[in-house]
């Protein structure tokens, strides 16, 4: 007689994925490379590729979600329409870069991706000197249209897209870092759980895994921005950049 499960899988598996979450959510806010960490573990728990990709990605809403309840504050300290627009081009955004990926598949976009890293990474560390270089306001419109980019690219593939992000946002607005961060985590949040919604559709999700990992990943992400206020902006630069050199090398290695 086979031990309890729930929805297939045994409490102490799902109790190692909420324990990984927990990780992926801290990993996840500070460097962006959340997928690094839950994706090998729920393979590891005996999901398929296609299971593990779909339920990751319903997992990692949970960073944006616990790294939001913590620093509300930070959050909603800046124009509320601002905002608004924000989450609805990282819904559109992740909904669009979801269906792409149904429609063109991984493949045909695979090859680019560690450049695009790279290239975001050296943008991040160099933005402080970009930033002192660039005479009057930045140009909203380049901005706006990252994000869109950012986010269909997230909702699309995801990996390093917090680097991404933090580039464009350093470079093409006035932001500061350290809003910069969670901001990230709440957009890129957003953007996953549309994709999640529409690749439940079209893919196998285990549920207890993703709940799992979900819960973790909120506790995870809950740490997030209390851990970044122990880090000078300055290193947590280094290295988030630093991660994104990593990943980039990781898919060139994959």
């Amino acid at each position: 007689m086979g031990g309890f499960e729930i929805l297939g899988m045994s409490p102490g598996v799902l109790a190692l994925i909420a324990l990984a979450g927990i990780g992926t959510g801290i990993v996840g806010y500070l460097t962006g490379l959340a997928s690094l960490v839950s994706y090998p573990v729920l393979l590891a728990a005996g999901l398929s590729p296609v299971a593990a990709n779909v339920s990751n990605t319903l997992g990692l809403v949970g960073v944006g979600v616990g790294s939001t309840a913590r620093a509300l504050r930070t959050v909603t300290g800046g124009s509320r329409r601002t905002l608004a627009a924000q989450l609805a081009v990282a819904a559109v955004g992740g909904g669009l870069g979801a269906a792409l990926l149904l429609v063109a598949g991984e493949s045909s976009f695979t090859a680019v991706v560690p450049w695009l890293i790279v290239l975001a990474s050296v943008l991040l560390l160099l933005s402080p000197r970009i930033s002192r270089l660039r005479t009057g306001e930045p140009n909203p419109v380049v901005y706006w249209i990252g994000l869109f980019l950012v986010c269909c690219y997230g909702g699309y593939f995801g990996a390093g897209a917090g680097v991404m992000y933090l580039a464009l946002t350093l470079i093409a607005s006035s932001e500061l870092f350290t809003r910069a961060m969670v901001i990230k985590s709440l957009l890129l949040g957003v953007s996953n759980l549309v994709a999640s919604l529409i690749f439940i559709g079209f893919g196998p999700v285990n549920w207890a895994a993703a709940i799992a990992l979900g819960l973790g990943c909120v506790v995870g992400g809950n740490f997030g921005p209390v851990i970044q206020r122990l880090i000078p902006e300055q290193v947590l630069r280094a290295v988030v950049a630093a991660g994104g050199f990593f990943l980039a090398v990781w898919l060139w290695w994959r």
